[in-house]
């Protein structure tokens, strides 16, 4: 798959549709930090990635890599159960096709969450980032190649990838739940590698606060289809240049799952708020 095209996309839906014929609103793409959030879906359906046409296939074993379509927060939702990432050797199209699925589906809402390293000295291990705007540095694009106008415009407008109001919700209930969270500008690598020194200062010079190899790709697709976006990271590491201490990955994970809690608990707000 080079680019995105509305034919396969409407066979993607027709299969999901054989199994649910709800009407979904919100898309959540289940990153690091928020996986515990499948098991508090009402499953109406759960259909595994590889029955789905067209789906790329998942790499990770430990990805899950399934379709959960159901309620959540008293919404209809429809999650992605694992995500793909550019490092996995998938294409920037690949990694993005379930963001058209999703659209296709009802949704009209899109979060997304993934841990990040945070470079703001200000910012703790665990605390969350309400994403406010994000830089991206994969070189890559997943709007690249002929332009589909049944799936969005040839030039997508990123004045406001992130919508203000859902930001303004999700800090409204971290307020309310006593949980620490700042907004922040996400920049994306490609990864696998951690940066080098030389880097999280170039990262932090260009205005940003915490480093990922995930979710821009979604972002750029979903605003090409016109969805609202709310974007969450987790700091899992601090990546200061000057007291960088070697990466430990259980570590990592320690903090993202402490965080995952908390993460839960703000989404499930906003949901329950949407029409609020």
């Amino acid at each position: 798959m080079t680019h995105h095209d509305s034919k396969q996309v409407l066979e993607s839906v027709a299969a999901v549709r054989a199994r649910w014929s709800g009407q979904a609103r919100v898309g959540i793409v289940l990153g690091t930090g928020l996986g515990g959030l499948a098991r508090e879906i009402e499953a109406e359906a759960t259909i595994a990635y590889p029955e789905i046409p067209h789906f790329p296939q998942s790499t990770v074993v430990s990805h899950k890599g399934q379709l959960v379509c159901g309620r959540l927060g008293g919404q209809p939702v429809v999650a992605m159960e694992g995500r793909f990432h550019l490092y996995e050797g998938y294409s920037a199209a690949q990694v993005t096709y379930p963001i058209r699925v999703l659209k296709e589906l009802g949704c009209s809402i899109l979060i997304v969450s993934n841990a990040a390293g945070g470079m703001n000295p200000l910012h703790r291990k665990g605390d969350l980032i309400v994403i406010e705007d994000h830089i991206n540095l994969m070189g890559v694009n997943p709007l690249i190649g002929p332009n589909d106008e049944k799936l969005g415009p040839r030039f997508p407008d990123l004045i406001e990838p992130y919508d203000k109001v859902l930001q303004e919700r999700a800090l409204e209930v971290a307020l309310e739940q006593g949980i620490v969270a700042h907004r922040g500008v996400y920049v994306a690598v490609t990864g696998p590698n951690l940066e080098t020194r030389a880097e999280y200062r170039f990262l932090r010079t260009i205005g940003a606060d915490v480093v990922g190899m995930s979710t821009v790709p979604e972002v750029l697709v979903a605003v090409h289809a016109g969805l609202r976006v709310l974007g969450f990271s987790i700091v899992t590491d601090l990546c200061l240049p000057d007291a960088l201490e070697p990466v430990n990955i259980d570590e990592i994970l320690a903090v993202a799952g402490q965080a995952e809690a908390k993460l839960r608990r703000v989404v499930l707000g906003v949901l329950g708020r949407l029409d609020a």
